[in-house]
C-alpha cells in the first residue's frame, strides 16, 4: 500500500481473471475460450490493415462497425454502442447508468463477479437477489412492487458461471416492470443457445443487451464488446466514453470485428460444432459421477457427487489441465469446464477417470 494513492484505492478488490499458467501440454479450460480460431476473412482484413495508415488515428465513432452491427440486428447505427471488450462497455453502463443516489441495483447472488467489482469501484449501491435452489433466475424477484425502485437491473443470460438462461419472455417481463430504470442483459454466451434480448428493444426504450466478440466469435485478443439499446441509452454511453477515451477501438480491431460480423457461415458452423460437443461433455460427466446444469453456453457448470471440487480442480491442474473453481458460497463444489474441441473434451473425461480413482 503506497502514501502516494488516491484515497479510495487501498479500498478496492480487484477482479481475478481466470489463471493463465505456463503448463507443458496445457489444455486451458477455464477462461470460456473458443477451441475454434476467428473467421479466415477476420484475419484476413486485418492484415491489409497493416499499412502506413496506422499513423491516423481510426474513426473514433467507428461507424462502419456500428452499422455492420446493427443492419445484423435489425437496428440503426446510434443504437450500438462499443467499446474495448465488453468489460469497458459494462464499466461505462455502470457509470453511466446506474450511479442514482441511494437506489440500489439488482443482480443475482451468483453471476459475473465483474458485477460487484465495478460496484464497489463506481460506490453502487446493490442488492443481491439470490437464484433458486437449481440456480434459475425468478422472474418474480424482479417484478413485484417495491418502496423503492432500483437504480438498475444487471444479469448475464445465459448465466455466468451457471450456464442457465431465461426465454424473452422472462425478460420482457422484467423490463416491462422496472420502466423508470435500465435492465441490462449480459449476453456473452447468448449465441450457444439462447434467444437474444436485442429483438426486444424497439417495445423496451429501458433496456440494454451488452454482447462481446471473445466468445462466439472467437476474438478474445482483439478485445471488442458492444451495447444495443435505444439511442437515448446509447448516448448516456457516449457522453461517458469521450470523456475517457475517446478511441478504444484500433484500426486493426475495427476491421477484424466488422469482417467477423459479416462471416455469418463461419459463425454458424463453429458454434454449431461447440453446442454438439457440450452435449455430449456434459453426457460423459454425468457418466463419471457429475452433476451437470444445463447449458446453454460454451461451458458446464458441473459437481461431483464425491469427490471436493478443490482437489478435482488441483489434480487436473497436475496432468496439465485448468478448470475454473470458485470460492464462493453456494458454488464452492462446482467447476467451470470451458467445451473444447471433441478431441479436447475426450482428454479432459479420460483424465478424469484417473483422477478419480486415485
Amino acid at each position: 500500500m503506497s502514501t502516494l494513492w488516491s484515497d479510495h484505492i487501498a479500498g478496492l478488490t480487484p477482479y481475478v481473471p481466470g489463471e493463465q499458467a505456463r503448463i507443458p501440454n496445457l489444455l486451458k479450460l477455464n477462461t470460456n475460450e473458443n477451441p475454434y480460431g476467428p473467421s479466415p476473412k477476420a484475419i484476413e482484413a486485418m492484415r491489409a490493415m497493416l499499412d502506413d495508415d496506422l499513423r491516423l488515428y481510426p474513426d473514433y465513432k467507428a461507424q462502419a462497425l456500428r452499422q455492420a452491427i446493427a443492419k445484423r440486428y435489425r437496428l440503426a447505427a446510434d443504437q450500438v454502442f462499443l467499446g474495448n471488450g465488453s468489460d469497458e462497455v459494462l464499466a461505462h453502463i455502470f457509470n453511466a447508468l446506474f450511479r442514482r443516489g441511494d437506489r440500489a441495483l439488482w443482480l443475482p447472488d451468483v453471476t459475473y463477479s465483474f458485477y460487484r467489482t465495478y460496484c464497489r469501484f463506481y460506490d453502487v449501491p446493490h442488492r443481491l437477489i439470490p437464484l433458486a435452489d437449481d440456480f434459475t433466475l425468478r422472474v418474480e424477484d424482479y417484478t413485484g412492487p417495491v418502496d423503492q425502485e432500483p437504480a438498475g437491473v444487471i444479469f448475464a443470460n445465459p448465466n455466468a458461471p451457471t450456464g442457465c438462461a431465461l426465454g424473452l419472455d422472462a425478460i420482457a417481463a422484467i423490463a416491462e416492470a422496472r420502466p423508470d430504470c435500465a435492465v441490462v442483459v449480459d449476453e456473452a454466451y447468448v449465441d450457444f443457445g439462447a434467444e437474444s434480448a436485442a429483438s426486444l428493444i424497439g417495445r423496451f426504450p429501458n433496456l440494454m443487451v451488452v454482447h462481446t466478440l471473445s466468445k462466439s466469435r472467437s476474438l478474445a485478443g482483439l478485445r471488442v464488446g458492444y451495447a444495443l439499446a435505444s439511442s437515448e441509452l446509447i448516448d448516456g454511453l457516449l457522453r461517458v466514453k469521450d470523456s475517457f477515451n475517446s478511441y478504444p477501438l484500433d484500426r486493426i480491431a475495427m476491421a477484424g470485428a466488422q469482417a467477423s460480423i459479416e462471416d455469418e457461415a463461419w459463425f454458424d458452423r463453429t458454434r454449431r460444432a461447440v453446442i454438439g460437443a457440450r452435449d455430449h461433455l456434459a453426457q460423459n460427466l454425468r457418466v463419471l459421477g457429475f452433476t451437470v446444469l444445463p447449458s446453454q453456453a460454451n461451458f458446464v457448470f458441473a459437481r461431483h457427487r464425491s469427490e471436493d471440487a478443490t482437489v478435482i480442480a488441483q489434480r487436473l491442474r497436475d496432468q496439465g489441465i485448468l478448470v475454473r473453481h470458485f470460492q464462493a458460497p453456494r458454488i464452492d463444489q462446482y467447476l467451470r469446464i470451458t467445451v473444447g474441441t471433441p478431441e479436447q473434451c475426450a482428454r479432459l473425461c479420460d483424465t478424469l477417470k484417473t483422477v478419480l480413482s486415485t
